[in-house]
């Protein structure tokens, strides 16, 4: 028997990986299908069945496309309706796996056909569950993705509340958890950055597992819980309508372009001129009008977040080298319609004699003494409002990056605008936005909060209402 959790951690997602006795199954694929090709070929393995838990709304399955390339049968369960083939699993129905059987558990909740996939060994007893969304390491999948009809999301909760009762608390305190996420999903709230446990464990730190009631689950887990990321309900009609090949994707988008053939195609087809470089090395030169989300951070996610057109053309500038993997990350949350890359990067755009646009990046320090000469400057705060409310400068204004499309038409473009977010990822993706925008005077605060806290300037650690962009 081989179990392999396949985790990948810009996206804090966990595929599986399942073998025994030359058959396979995966469980939640990524988009890209190379790998699970490759691992059942080196184990000389058939892959038979593609378990889906739920409709995924934070990334794009894979599974039509591994069940075209491997003949495996595609398993959603009770209540799931695809436009593709598919088997439709009955409550408790089983499916062999060389000598293990998985049997599906519909633990609705999170989603109306959420299921829970309970393995077990080939002696019949149980020894893992693949909880999907239903139950995290630490926290429970959100109730308010999937409402439908007259459900409220206190209905869903209700409903999940159930699932978790009667379906996965009545396991053995030894099977092991195996989630569809850790931290840093939006599909939950407090997810630990562990990414399997035992059933027994959870139930003693969990929070949600711990309500001692029906009413007191709902409470908890519906409260505090932030609107999703407005990519969420395109990626799940993605997933349960189809999608295109994810060959073509790659295909159409691996295309290099000269600086010339790049201006070109910008001016022709007003794609988004997304430049995935790491946030300081974009700042001293870019494309005019490109917005900066670096690779090296939660780069799908805000990608998902902040580009609202799934459908709108893309032209990247990347580092040498990190083309194929910047269309593969944008696949993954269903932006497929990257159509070239600037070949040589921003040195060839410079040689060509292009206009390059720049941000001015201050230190921490630096900025402690323009403030403390001016305490009129207007200073974005562009963190989560719980990091926010939690600690931050007293001058500060709180503007969520995560909302920055709602925000923006309250900027001032005669204004100058000190922005800062946590670390400086999320900081030059905001910086780089407004300046795309029109606003000429954007200057990133390089460390963000962790070095401004060095400072001496004033910091208050308790909630306090929002200031108006025009205090």
């Amino acid at each position: 028997m081989k179990i392999e959790q396949i985790y990948t951690g810009c996206l804090a997602e966990a595929a599986y990986y399942i073998e025994s006795n030359g058959e396979a199954a995966i469980i939640d694929p990524l988009r890209e299908v190379a790998p699970y090709l490759k691992k059942a070929k080196k184990d000389n393995a058939v892959i038979k069945y593609i378990f889906e838990t739920h409709f995924h709304a934070d990334f794009v399955s894979g599974h039509i496309d591994l069940a075209e390339k491997s003949g495996a049968e595609i398993v959603y369960g009770p209540t799931a309706k695809t436009s593709f083939q598919s088997h439709i699993a009955v409550d408790g129905e089983q499916f062999k796996i060389g000598e293990l059987t998985i049997t599906a558990l519909h633990t609705p909740g999170h989603t109306p056909e959420s299921t829970t996939y309970l393995l077990t060994d080939k002696d019949g007893k149980p020894y893992c569950i693949f909880t999907g969304d239903t139950l995290f390491i630490g926290d429970v999948g959100r109730p308010d993705l999937a409402q439908q009809g007259d459900l409220t999301m206190e209905d869903m909760a209700s409903t999940l509340y159930d699932s978790l009762q009667n379906k996965i608390l009545t396991l053995p305190d030894d099977v092991l958890v195996y989630p569809a996420h850790g931290a840093g999903s939006a599909c939950g709230k407090s997810m630990s950055k562990e990414t399997f446990d035992t059933l027994g464990h959870q139930k003693e730190v969990n929070y949600a597992l711990k309500a001692t009631s029906k009413a007191q689950f709902v409470k908890e887990v519906t409260d505090g819980i932030l609107p999703p990321p407005q990519y969420f309900a395109k990626n799940a009609a993605m997933n349960k309508n189809g999608y295109e090949s994810f060959d073509d994707v790659y295909e159409k988008g691996l295309k290099p372009l000269s600086p010339d053939e790049f201006e070109t195609m910008a001016n022709l087809s007003g794609a988004t001129i997304l430049d995935t470089r790491d946030p300081q090395v974009f700042a001293k030169g870019f494309v005019p009008s490109a917005v900066n989300i670096g690779l090296n951070g939660q780069f799908a996610p805000w990608v998902g977040a902040l580009i609202t057109d799934l459908k709108h053309p893309l032209l990247l500038v990347v580092e040498a080298g990190k083309e194929e993997e910047t269309i593969t990350r944008l696949a993954r949350v269903g932006y497929d319609n990257t159509i070239g890359y600037l070949e040589g990067g921003i040195a060839a755009w410079e040689q060509a004699g292009k206009d390059v646009d720049t941000i001015k990046s201050i230190s921490a320090e630096e900025f402690e003494r323009i403030a403390n000469v001016d305490a009129s400057i207007k200073v974005l705060d562009v963190r989560k409002p719980g990091e926010y409310e939690s600690e931050h400068l007293e001058m500060t204004m709180t503007r969520p990056l995560d909302y920055i499309n709602d925000w923006t038409p309250e900027i001032d473009h005669n204004d100058t605008y000190y922005v800062h977010c946590a670390g400086g990822y999320r900081s030059m993706i905001a910086s780089s936005i407004l300046k795309a925008r029109g606003v000429e005077q954007v200057i990133d605060i390089a460390g963000g909060y962790g070095a401004i806290k060095n400072t001496g300037l004033k910091r208050t650690d308790f909630a306090c209402p929002s200031k108006a962009m025009n205090a």
